[in-house]
């Protein structure tokens, strides 16, 4: 039957923000069909969601593409208080509220990339990081714990005209997190207010409750990667992070000079002092080719490796995963929200970023100590 066959093609939908199909979320109504006109009904999980069009059109294009239809109209609804109580559920799959999905258990993988100061590129590599996984297949999230200079939303596009991002869409007590380059990212600049100027002001227990919500409240879903831009330095966040997932995995990201590569080696120090393992060092603005063959080193050379040096024991060796060179495209595609892996992948940096995706996806987390989902017969 007709009304069959588009009640299967729209189910096969997938929700733009979710991430799964329509039908599985139970947001598939009525559908009937007169001759080759179809009339479908879905329900949106909440009034104002701003996926609203391109689901609408996409249910459409879906339906129409049935043979012997014509002409689709879609019905617009949205969810009962009780609908959104039992998606929340099953969202959840049987995790209680507010209950961090990513504990030692877990099989996403979580990597925190810190430094030891400011401006050494953390927040780019880690932005271009995550979409360098997304383009390899992989579930990636990415958590801008960097509270007080937070730039996650506008490296990865999130940003409208006017630099403002686009706050998550609540499903009752769950938030869902914005995707941008198929990276699933959320940060305190959209929860700012107009009027706030971008400015955070806030000390320690609000820093720890911030980066807790995040890891408990925001949906990701099923993730391969969990990456969690830090902030600079050794300071609150490093050490709420260090509580949290003792069992991260930690990017020390540094320049090659001596100033950032010294403090960069303190922050891997903290890290290892909570538990977490330091999975290699990125050393950025690194030497440039120029035209001539020549090599320009604006911030000198070594310090990556001094730092993988320095956090290399005998029980685990760190070793430095890639040298990113200075790059006047990196430093453009950042500026316009476009990740210099999808938008110049034949950049030398972001080759070396190529390089470090590589690294980290060949390398994923043992299952040695962990309970598996499965129970044996």
């Amino acid at each position: 039957m007709k009304a069959d066959a588009v009640r299967r093609a729209v189910a096969a939908v997938p929700d733009p923000e979710l991430r799964r199909p329509i039908g599985d979320l139970d947001m598939v109504r009525d559908i009937a069909v007169d001759g080759s006109v179809a009339r479908v009904g879905i329900a949106l999980t909440v009034a104002g969601c701003p996926a609203a069009r391109q689901i609408e059109q996409n249910v459409r294009d879906a339906a129409a593409a049935v043979p012997g239809i014509d002409a689709v109209t879609v019905d617009v609804g949205v969810m009962s208080a009780d609908e959104r109580r039992a998606l929340t559920e099953k969202l959840r799959a049987g995790r209680p509220a507010r209950v961090m999905p990513f504990g030692p258990d877990s099989l996403t993988r979580v990597v925190a990339v810190t430094s030891g100061k400011g401006g050494v590129g953390k927040s780019t590599v880690t932005a271009n990081l995550a979409v360098a996984l997304a383009r390899r297949g992989l579930s990636v999230g990415l958590i801008d714990a960097d509270v007080h200079g937070f730039s996650i939303p506008g490296l990865l596009g999130l940003v409208d005209a006017e630099g403002r991002a686009p706050q998550p869409t609540r499903i009752d007590d769950l938030m869902l997190p914005p995707v941008g380059y198929d990276v699933k990212a959320i940060s305190i600049g959209m929860f700012l207010r107009a009027g706030d100027g971008g400015a955070v002001a806030w000390r320690g227990p609000m820093l720890h409750r911030t980066v807790q919500q995040f890891l408990t409240d925001v949906y990701f879903g099923d993730l391969d990667v969990l990456l969690i831009d830090m902030p600079p330095g050794t300071g609150d966040v490093a050490i709420s992070v260090g509580q949290l997932l003792p069992h991260a995995e930690v990017l020390v990201v540094t320049t090659p000079q001596s100033a950032a590569s010294d403090v960069a080696v303190r922050s891997g120090l903290v890290a290892r002092q909570t538990g977490q393992r330091i999975l290699g060092v990125v050393e950025t603005m690194s030497a440039m080719a120029l035209p001539d063959g020549t090599a320009f080193e604006l911030f000198g050379s070594g310090g990556g490796a001094e730092v993988a040096a320095a956090l290399t024991t005998d029980d685990e060796p760190v070793r430095l995963l890639a040298s990113i060179p200075l790059s006047p495209q990196l430093r453009a595609d950042g500026d316009a929200g476009t990740p210099v892996v999808a938008a110049h992948p034949d950049d030398p940096a972001a080759g070396a970023i190529g390089e470090i995706a590589a690294s980290v996806a060949s390398t994923g987390r043992g299952l040695a100590g962990r309970s598996l989902p499965f129970t044996p017969r």
